[in-house]
């Protein structure tokens, strides 16, 4: 029996190689550590180049990962010994002469990936063969081809890409792609689905953004899924928009398709992460069956023309207001020489009397500057307040229901066509894909109050 006092850390330098050569413990052994919090069991893994050596890294039965202060271990069981080869067997794609020619072009993210353990970094899964040793079940939908684009972080994702992204979804079409996968990280997934909607336009084709929430290595990854779902909507689906497909709720139930200029993340975990705001999603999707949820979608047509507008113009910034924002954030976008400014306002869309003359100044200096709510739901109305006409007057321009991301990045992209603030307002207020509507569904804006009896009874019935 091992007694655990204060005695017992003593002497401890905090090292974790230290520890496990102390208790002859290698990586990859199976074990039990005893620490005077209570004692884990798991699988221990290689430190990454990137962590510090004051911790040992377990991998619990459970599929999730600990960090357990070295200095505080007392004693290490050893259970067994089981190292980890993380390679994804690759098998021959098959290719079957009736079946659509699927694209899957690969930006980044964890979507059919493994992780190494000894850098820490998600590494893709990427060609036909690891995806058919990984996700056996795509070849059941399509032929399916890849190709990797980038390999960077969500937050990496710019214009660089986006246009890249654009002209290679461009030249899949002329190749004859039945549909188009694109592999991307969730964090900044809606501002590429609506880039790429103001990019790419009258597609003949599906064009799916997927990716997933949680790594390959974890039990309760939706990589697997959300890319069955995705490859299978590419495959067979009439929807002939950019859409983003994902998981509908928390259980693995079916995945929903969002009009890539509607939709948004609104969840730092949740496998059900992304919604429709404003609106309902184009479709359902399971292994089974895609199921639309409304009508007025653009159709897949026989044809290979598609209109790619690759612009962007990058001075152009997004700014979310705040009680007692200084005027000077809009003063310095301006002296830097941004030509463009969405600005995400309270309520009907208002900011502070203070900014009245850096607007003024904006107007002068012919930057674009444009209004959205940040409530998310629900129409700019600049007209019911004086703070909104007093705004109207210093050229801020309202941008009706555009989400705030999807008001920045159409911003860029009409800058990129033309300098003339009046075209530019002409884009903006011209629907292209959906960014805006005429009217808010009754059943676009439901957020249920957790607690309540009603609502609990409601969601007991569907909870997994």
């Amino acid at each position: 029996m091992t007694i655990i006092n204060e005695n017992s850390f003593k002497g401890y330098s905090g090292n974790a190689l230290e520890v496990l050569k102390k208790f002859k413990a290698p990586v990859w052994s199976e074990v039990e550590l005893i620490t005077a919090k209570g004692s884990y069991k798991g699988l221990i893994l290689p430190r990454s180049e990137t962590a510090d050596n004051l911790h040992i890294v377990l991998k619990m039965p459970v599929g999730y990962n600990i960090g357990i202060a070295a200095r505080s271990i007392v004693d290490i069981k050893i259970n067994g010994f089981k190292e980890a080869h993380y390679k994804i067997p690759e098998k021959e794609f098959p290719y079957d002469e009736n079946k659509p020619n699927v694209k899957l072009l690969g930006t980044g993210g964890t979507i059919a990936s493994r992780l190494d353990y000894r850098t820490g970094a998600v590494i893709p899964a990427f060609s036909p063969g690891e995806l058919y040793g990984s996700v056996p079940e795509l070849a059941d939908y399509c032929n399916l081809h890849t190709e990797k684009l980038y390999g960077v972080f969500s937050e990496n994702m710019g214009p660089e890409q986006w246009i890249g992204t654009a002209k290679a979804i461009g030249k899949e079409i002329e190749n004859g792609a039945h549909g188009i996968v694109i592999g991307h990280g969730t964090d900044v997934m809606h501002h590429t689905s609506a880039i790429l909607s103001f990019m790419v336009q009258n597609s003949p084709v599906p064009i799916v953004m997927v990716g997933s929430q949680r790594s390959s290595d974890r039990p309760s990854s939706d990589a697997a899924l959300n890319l069955i779902h995705a490859v299978k909507t590419a495959a067979e689906s009439d929807i002939a928009e950019v859409m983003v497909c994902m998981f509908g709720p928390t259980s693995d139930q079916y995945g929903l398709l969002h009009r890539g200029t509607r939709v948004r993340k609104m969840h730092s975990s949740y496998r059900s992460t992304f919604r429709t705001i404003g609106d309902i999603p184009i479709a359902k999707v399971d292994r089974e069956s895609i199921t639309p949820l409304r009508k007025d979608y653009k159709k897949r047509r026989k044809d290979k023309n598609v209109e790619i507008n690759a612009v962007f113009e990058e001075k152009v910034s997004i700014v979310y207001y705040y009680p007692n924002m200084q005027p000077d954030i809009i003063d310095s976008l301006i002296d830097n020489g941004y030509k463009g400014i969405v600005i995400a306002g309270t309520g009907l869309g208002h900011v502070n009397k203070p900014a009245y003359a850096a607007l003024k100044r904006a107007q002068e200096k012919n930057v674009a500057v444009y209004m959205t709510v940040q409530t998310l739901w629900g129409y700019v109305q600049m007209y019911v307040y004086e703070t909104g006409r007093e705004m109207l007057q210093l050229g801020v321009v309202p941008a009706a229901n555009m989400l705030p991301e999807v008001a920045y990045v159409k911003l860029g992209w009409a800058l990129g066509q033309t300098g003339d603030l009046e075209k530019v307002k002409e884009i903006m207020l011209t629907p292209v894909a959906g960014e805006t509507t005429e009217r808010e569904p009754s059943n676009g804006y439901l957020i249920y109050q957790g607690g309540l009896p009603e609502v609990e009874e409601f969601i007991s019935k569907y909870r997994k």
